[in-house]
């Protein structure tokens, strides 16, 4: 048998060790989540850690979790690639999908319609004459969106009151004659708020929320009617560009596989389900028509 020289030897232990290290390092290296705050990002953050400390022990590895100032942080986080996983809005996605391949890995079956879509609503005061989207367009008052880059608070509630009549410019977002003004709130409580507060006449919001603040009580119960909904393909978690196959493979498991009920509760899912860019075709063509598809955020 041949024997090799003591330094080669050395080398090869060497090497051995190092590569040892370093798998172990790679093992060891945090995953970064960021998290679209579709409410205030403080509470966001806290609504969320029980799931960050699911997954954490799931993968094996650290978890940390990012809550930028609204949604297009989290875009730029994602696409700049100082997060690994994103959930996003669909509008968000198709937002980023327009600056980096980033892949859509699952979304939540919705726990109010047991279906992979959610509601968006227009929202107006109990008060209010208002009936339909069609008559919060033609008595021409105050409306509030969300987030620019909200789906259920600003896409899909531009696009029923564009159906509505309201002649939307796409150059300029706060122009939707007959409409006397239109506004961006940052959110979807702060939208319930400004509608509830009378500052606004009519507002878009995603529906599940304001049952949400209903039960907390932040809304009273009734206080807000709704005039109109939309179906609005569910959030998806987003994988950045290069995010290695396993991890991306690892992670969509954990979650097509979580069984608690309280963190299902938590995450407003029934269990969850694998999408692909095809589901978010009708979010990427009304972001185009409407002068959505770009982050307006930036």
């Amino acid at each position: 048998m041949t024997r090799l020289p003591g330094t080669v030897l050395g080398l090869m232990a060497a090497a051995l060790i190092a590569t040892g290290c370093g798998g172990q390092q790679a093992a060891e290296e945090s995953l970064h989540v960021g998290v679209i705050p579709n409410i205030s990002p403080d509470k966001q953050r806290a609504q969320y850690e029980p799931f960050r400390a699911y997954l954490e022990g799931r993968l094996k590895r650290k978890v940390e979790l990012f809550v930028a100032a609204d949604y297009a942080g989290v875009v730029t986080a994602l696409t700049a690639k100082r997060i690994d996983i994103a959930y996003l809005g669909g509008l968000s996605y198709v937002q980023a999908r327009e600056r980096s391949a980033v892949t859509p890995l699952v979304s939540e079956i919705d726990q109010e319609t047991g279906e992979p879509e959610y509601l968006a609503a227009v929202v107006v005061r109990k008060d209010s004459p208002a009936r339909s989207v069609q008559d919060v367009v033609t008595r021409g008052g105050r409306f509030a969106f969300g987030d620019v880059s909200s789906t259920s608070g600003s896409l899909y509630p531009r696009a029923m009151i564009v159906d509505a009549g309201a002649r939307c410019h796409t150059s300029d977002l706060t122009r939707c004659p007959p409409l006397k003004r239109v506004s961006f709130t940052g959110g979807h409580d702060a939208t319930a708020q400004a509608v509830l507060s009378g500052s606004v006449d009519a507002g878009g919001i995603e529906l599940r929320i304001l049952h949400r603040l209903e039960r907390q009580g932040t809304v009273p119960k009734g206080a807000l009617r709704v005039v109109g909904t939309r179906k609005v393909m569910g959030y998806p978690w987003v994988a950045r560009e290069g995010l290695d196959g396993n991890v991306r493979a690892a992670v969509t498991n954990a979650f097509l596989t979580i069984r608690d009920g309280r963190l299902l509760d938590l995450m407003r899912a029934k269990s969850y389900v694998r999408v692909s860019a095809v589901d978010y075709a009708d979010v990427h063509a009304k972001a185009a028509k409407l002068g959505l598809l770009t982050n307006r955020g930036e």
